[in-house]
């Protein structure tokens, strides 16, 4: 069974999380690094924590990771054996569980359409390599500066082409200012599964038009789209300025979506949390409904630089195994 683990502040503390979870890093499937320096390099201290094995690796920048004082945080997804190794190039991929966990990737050519559009193909030639194609992904989060937000939309060109459907995968985006690379203006990260694909949705009509769904069902995990406090009917943002208020309607919203299959918040097995920096000196007071709502969660908080909706103090991304 794959495992998350909350992010912790650094490499060396990875081998103690393993441990702690009956696994060690040979069964390590995907890292996540968050950095709060660009300049920051982890070549060396990955390759030691992870005594030379090789995965697939998202970086992530951010303005801070809740609950870590270190410039940098790792957050970790095991399977036992670690799956099987694939390589595309300098890429690789790791493929457990009947999902294939792949690197973030970027470009530094081309205007913000076409470097989306360069990251989906790209996305599409790591997937080859597994058999698959881009009808494959579950969930596909994007990192994009604050100045991109007015020309976000223009991403739905390539996401129409390129992701036909009928079955989109779960999608967020995220605003961050420092680029993961100078001239990148997006980052892409995606997860894709083997078999067959069920999408998961209440009856919001707004996704009809939309190129992501609110979750996507792959065996027994449920990968859910990020959830804001939107009205997914009349699309209005909600309670701004006020994030208990945010929270509680954010989780009410999974637990919507999580109901079409049968399952509920304790089904949650993991939770990224994106919050705006005028939340984050909030974010400790939400402890108690997220425990309430997901209590089995392993859950890693960051500090981003916006969200795409100005009134957004809070995104959450979740995963629930059905088991």
């Amino acid at each position: 069974m794959t495992v998350y683990l909350p992010a912790v502040p650094g490499y060396p503390l990875v081998g103690a999380a393993l441990e702690a979870a009956g696994l060690t890093v040979r069964d390590i499937v995907h890292v996540t690094e968050y950095v709060t320096l660009s300049s920051l390099t982890l070549d060396s201290e990955r390759a030691q924590a992870l005594g030379g094995d090789r995965v697939p690796v998202s970086r992530v920048p951010v303005e801070a990771v809740v609950g870590a004082d270190a410039p940098y945080a790792v957050g970790v997804i095991a399977h036992p054996g670690g799956g099987e190794l694939l390589e595309s190039g300098d890429d690789v991929l790791r493929v457990a569980g009947g999902v294939v966990h792949l690197p973030s990737v970027h470009t530094t050519s081309g205007d913000f359409r076409e470097q989306y559009r360069w990251c989906l193909e790209r996305t599409g030639e790591l997937l080859a390599v597994a058999g698959l194609g881009l009808d494959a992904l579950v969930r596909t989060v994007d990192y994009t500066a604050t100045a991109t937000r007015a020309e976000y939309p223009r991403c739905g060109r390539p996401r129409r082409e390129l992701l036909p459907g009928p079955v989109h995968p779960g999608a967020a985006g995220i605003l961050v200012d420092v680029p993961v690379a100078r001239g990148a203006r997006v980052s892409l990260d995606a997860v894709a599964a083997t078999g067959e694909l069920t999408v998961l949705n209440p009856g919001w009509q707004r996704y009809d038009t939309l190129t992501y769904k609110p979750a996507v069902r792959a065996g027994d995990t449920i990968y859910l789209a990020g959830f804001g406090a939107l009205d997914p009917v009349t699309q209005v943002a909600l309670h701004d300025g006020d994030l208990a208020a945010q929270t509680a309607f954010v989780y009410a919203s999974i637990e919507t979506v999580l109901a079409e299959a049968g399952a509920t918040g304790e089904h949650v097995t993991a939770l990224v949390e994106y919050l705006t920096p005028a939340a984050a000196g909030s974010y400790d007071a939400t402890r108690a409904l997220r425990e309430k709502h997901f209590p089995n969660a392993a859950v890693t908080a960051v500090v981003c630089s916006a969200l795409l909706r100005a009134e957004f103090l809070l995104e959450t991304v979740p995963t629930a195994v059905l088991s």
